[in-house]
């Protein structure tokens, strides 16, 4: 019999799939103790019987210790064979330490981001419990790292990255192109984001574009961002959202350009010289995400400034554009991709108009 107790414990084991294992395991005494009735019927007068029972009852209890006493152990051999984590969903890594290594060695020119995304997701995910969702607003020029950092974010978070079934983005143009269907949006997007948030409580939202979202579609969004313990009976404070914006861009240009002239390094512009004015700028654009609650009612927590390339941030992402091919190159190629460019304001051809949007693509002609 102990050749076929050890093969029900075998098949239990795999039966037991990720979260349920932990809970499964302490019941396991109780799961056990009712094996013998199932096997041998309890009215049965025979005594023979009754002995076989008690004896493997007997033996049942102290398979139930054992594994008890060697629950770490069990659960290490299991995890070797099947899914399982200790966050309890293992499509969450949570890598903090990656993501601050990703931020340090692949974004250039872009100190303030770096700070504050990593410092901003850090406490948020160190927070047992939030008070509200994260929410993240990014503001810049196109090509200088929005787009770039909030894929790291998803790729440092999520075992799976963008791909991630925890991992939901959002074009507006694209997704929500008729200013005629936003009722439809709003019901869509609501429903989309709580059935989200339902499978995955620590779900990223990424909108690109959100200057251009209707300000009706970004209030659907509110009560998932508010302070509130539930909404329709889900918990939303575990969720993070990520708004995307080139609005802001002149602020914090003027702001860098003024650094420049003034003989400073942009490395001392601090959040205090450029946060608020990017506020009034969003404040007082003409798009929806202006008007929305999220910024009326203060429910955005940081506004992260994407500052300016110029010149030197180019070539580094021309550089990172040919290692990424395993592509072999010297300085020469760099300055080539990187002269090719064009610079503003007119007069000090400071920054690159396009940032290192289109780098990639102009990588191609410059290669043997």
């Amino acid at each position: 019999m102990n050749f076929q107790w050890l093969l029900l414990l075998c098949w239990w084991l795999q039966a037991v799939k990720g979260n349920l294992f932990q809970e499964q395991l302490g019941t396991f005494s109780e799961i056990f103790h009712s094996l013998p009735g199932q096997f041998w019927n309890s009215d049965c007068e025979n005594k023979e019987l009754t002995d076989i029972s008690k004896q493997n009852a007997n033996t049942l209890e102290a398979w139930s210790f054992l594994i008890q006493d060697r629950y770490q152990e069990i659960l290490s051999w299991y995890c070797s064979v099947h899914e399982c984590c200790e966050s309890g969903d293992c499509r969450l890594t949570n890598n903090i330490t990656g993501l601050q290594h990703d931020l340090s060695k692949k974004l250039h020119g872009q100190h303030l981001a770096k700070e504050v995304v990593v410092k901003a997701v850090k406490g948020f995910l160190a927070t047992k419990s939030p008070e509200k969702a994260l929410v993240l607003s990014f503001h810049g020029w196109s090509g200088t790292g929005k787009n770039f950092v909030a894929k790291i974010i998803a790729d440092n978070l999520y075992r799976d990255g963008l791909r991630s079934e925890c991992v939901h983005f959002y074009i507006a143009p694209f997704h929500f192109p008729h200013a005629n269907m936003v009722d439809i949006y709003k019901g869509q997007l609501q429903q989309f984001i709580l059935t989200a948030v339902q499978q995955c409580k620590q779900s990223l939202f990424i909108f690109y574009e959100a200057e251009k979202l209707h300000p009706g579609l970004i209030d659907a969004i509110k009560p998932y961002i508010d302070h509130y313990d539930h909404v329709d009976g889900v918990d939303f404070r575990k969720s993070m959202f990520i708004f995307l914006s080139n609005v802001g861009g002149n602020s914090i240009n003027s702001v860098t350009l003024e650094f420049w002239r003034a003989g400073q390094n942009r490395e001392d512009i601090t959040m205090d010289d450029l946060e608020h004015q990017i506020q009034r700028e969003v404040a007082n654009s003409r798009g929806g995400f202006s008007r929305s609650g999220l910024v009326t009612e203060n429910l955005i927590d940081f506004y992260i400034p994407f500052l300016p390339l110029e010149y030197k941030h180019v070539k580094l992402c021309v550089r990172d554009a040919l290692r990424s091919r395993g592509i072999k190159y010297d300085l020469d190629i760099l300055d080539e991709v990187a002269k090719g460019l064009l610079y503003v304001p007119k007069e000090e051809k400071l920054f690159a108009a396009k940032g290192c949007k289109s780098v990639s693509q102009r990588v191609n002609f410059f290669l043997p």
